[in-house]
């Protein structure tokens, strides 16, 4: 990989000339959300970039599409499907690498530098996408392992269709937030006294708060209602990646979800990381997933191994007195089950999938305790406490506890990251 002329581009940057992800900011000098791409510590506008008289000339995708980064989301450009994703990319790599073609046009224009490169903490950052609907899947082996493992014993941990199939519930998309975004703690119906029978509920805050850490994936090209997506095609259906965090109430979940799933537990929020790498971006760092040792129905066989990607993660827990600690390190290669099988299982109905919608993977996990991507599996069900920085300790989240989560992948000066999801938990709010 080529060198950038962007200054202060370190090393250890998520944002290397190799990487190139898209987001949605806002600025000083333009208010009205736009698209921009990330590169070291800085941004670049691309909708100051799309107003320099040879933008078509640099980006002959966009031809026909000039005013697409000047949209409040990045819809339009994601609908334009993935080759002129790539191209795009490529592009903007070229135009800021040391090597440029186009050295006009940025490099040596002083004026447009000024106002197209800004500093990354000088923006403001917003949901890169419209959401339309959002699945969130359980393809995370070890953790659907471990949590099963607790409630029903090793013996009968998965479920008898877990392998044979991506299991997904439909989530609540008008509470998906940008990192930054303060999470209340939810209140509902919880189980004080789990002993006791009959079972008597009690409205109040969750005293259960928990995380789960995964990959977002964003839908470009859609599909008509009635066609399903063959698992070959599927990654030409994907625009890129997040980190996600499926704030989750263990106990109002645990009381609600019998028989029909998930839902005022879950429903409350889910942040993601504000930047979308594209799905060219991780190519590089394919790898093989868990192996499935269930035969395959043929609408699931990619006929390919290497179909997750290892990224490295990382989950930190700040108290509200400001101290950090590491309390997971592990790799989104330990899934069952790929984007591609998510998306062919998804539409195999014929359910149409739309430019913006949002699939999770279901909570990562490794195969040791300190890979764990939950305090559910970390605290061992709520029975173990969590040490952390200056001999605090948790089961579960407190009111001003802020969680950060971390993605990354590659060698220095070539690393590609998505930067941080973050939400801090404030108190309840009564009805």
């Amino acid at each position: 990989m080529v060198s950038t002329w962007v200054p202060d581009v370190s090393p250890d940057t998520p944002f290397s000339l190799a990487n190139i992800p898209f987001g949605i900011i806002s600025t000083s000098a333009d208010p009205a959300p736009h698209a921009a791409i990330a590169i070291g510590s800085q941004v670049l506008d691309l909708k100051v970039l799309s107003s320099h008289l040879a933008f078509t000339e640099v980006l002959p995708a966009l031809k026909d599409h000039s005013r697409v980064f000047s949209q409040p989301t990045l819809n339009e450009f994601a609908a334009l499907g993935r080759s002129v994703h790539r191209d795009v990319r490529r592009a903007i790599q070229d135009l800021l690498s040391v090597e440029t073609s186009h050295p006009e046009i940025l490099k040596d224009d002083a004026g447009l530098r000024e106002k197209a490169l800004l500093p990354r903490q000088s923006v403001k950052m917003h949901l890169p996408m419209s959401i339309g609907d959002y699945t969130d899947f359980y393809a995370g082996f070890h953790h659907a392992y471990a949590v099963g493992a607790m409630f029903r014993g090793p013996q009968t941990a998965l479920q008898p269709n877990y392998t044979h199939l991506p299991v997904g519930y439909h989530g609540r998309s008008s509470s998906i937030v940008v990192s930054g975004t303060p999470i209340r703690r939810p209140v509902g119906q919880i189980i004080i006294d789990p002993t006791a029978e009959p079972k008597q509920p009690t409205t109040a805050p969750s005293r259960r708060l928990d995380i789960e850490l995964e990959l977002g994936c964003f839908i470009a090209a859609p599909n008509e209602m009635g066609t399903p997506i063959k698992v070959t095609h599927a990654e030409d259906h994907i625009f890129g990646y997040v980190l996600l965090n499926d704030w989750s109430a263990r106990d109002i979940q645990m009381w609600e979800y019998i028989p029909l799933g998930p839902f005022n537990g879950k429903n409350f929020a889910t942040s993601i990381s504000p930047w979308v790498v594209l799905a060219d971006a991780l190519e590089p760092f394919r790898t093989k997933g868990i192996d499935n040792w269930t035969p395959l129905q043929g609408y699931l066989n990619e006929g390919k191994e290497e179909n997750v990607f290892d990224i490295e993660l990382q989950i930190d827990l700040q108290t509200p007195q400001g101290d950090a600690t590491t309390i997971s390190t592990t790799s989104s290669k330990y899934l069952l089950w790929s984007f591609p099988q998510m998306i062919a299982h998804h539409s195999l109905g014929g359910c149409p999938l739309r430019t913006g919608d949002l699939l999770g993977s279901g909570t990562i996990s490794g195969p040791s305790l300190n890979e764990r991507g939950s305090l559910l599996e970390l605290s061992e069900g709520g029975k173990k406490d969590i040490m952390l920085y200056g001999m605090d300790v948790r089961r579960f989240l407190k009111d001003g506890d802020t969680v950060i989560i971390r993605g990354i992948c590659g060698k220095p000066g070539e690393r590609v990251g998505f930067g941080e999801c973050v939400g801090r938990i404030l108190e309840a709010t009564w009805p």
